[in-house]
């Protein structure tokens, strides 16, 4: 799967967004290392168990980089940054009843927030699988001969 580049300046406008999830109840933050039993558990019940070794890593670092979206107490969505590798996006999950919410679109958006605040020009998400919504959403470009990337050789579940 190709690797895929963000320029962190030219970002879309996030607040409408922000605005509309709060409005139905959901908040999007920053996971508390408190929370991350809860957080791990949660995407390896949904998810894949290489992505729990990626969201443990995420709550190793200070402060975390693993945004979730909630409501009513209750996990919708997670993403990660700076997991993988540096400037790195992913690895992210909506749940299945949370989909087409715009919470994907959001946790993307605050992720990538992160990163330029963090003082990166851009941004990289990696061995993308809906490169689609990755373009639309913020302007992703595909990254030539990144295939396999810093996926290669990697170890069977």
């Amino acid at each position: 799967m190709i690797d895929m580049i963000v320029n962190l300046y030219e970002l879309p406008d996030s607040t409408a967004l922000y605005a509309r999830l709060s409005e139905q109840g959901i908040i999007l933050r920053r996971a508390n290392a408190f929370e991350r039993h809860i957080v791990a558990a949660w995407v390896g019940e949904h998810f894949s168990p290489k992505w729990v070794s990626e969201v443990k890593v995420a709550f190793s670092r200070q402060p975390v980089s693993c945004y979730i979206a909630t409501r009513d107490k209750e996990i919708l969505g997670f993403a990660c940054v700076e997991t993988t590798a540096k400037a790195f996006y992913g690895p992210t999950g909506v749940s299945e009843a949370a989909r087409g919410t715009g919470i994907g679109k959001a946790l993307l958006l605050r992720s990538m927030e992160a990163l330029k605040e963090a003082g990166y020009v851009y941004g990289i998400i990696g061995g993308v699988g809906p490169r689609a919504f990755y373009e639309k959403a913020i302007g992703a470009t595909a990254i030539p001969n990144s295939t396999p990337g810093i996926y290669r050789d990697i170890l069977p579940d």
